[in-house]
């Protein structure tokens, strides 16, 4: 993302990692639910997006 420091890029990897954490518990509790993994791989995708565009 144009624009973007290194504060939010980091800030969106914790974001990422704590969301894998959530996702993983509500699974082992409660059963799978694709729709959170599914919201999970496009918030890691956001985050890999922001990672590369601070590299270039």
């Amino acid at each position: 993302m144009p624009g973007s420091t290194p504060g939010s890029t980091k800030a969106m990897g914790v974001l990422t990692v704590g969301g894998l954490v959530m996702v993983t518990a509500y699974t082992v509790a409660l059963g799978s639910n694709g729709w959170l993994w599914f919201g999970w791989v496009v918030l890691g995708l956001i985050t890999l997006g922001m990672v590369a565009s601070r590299a270039s």
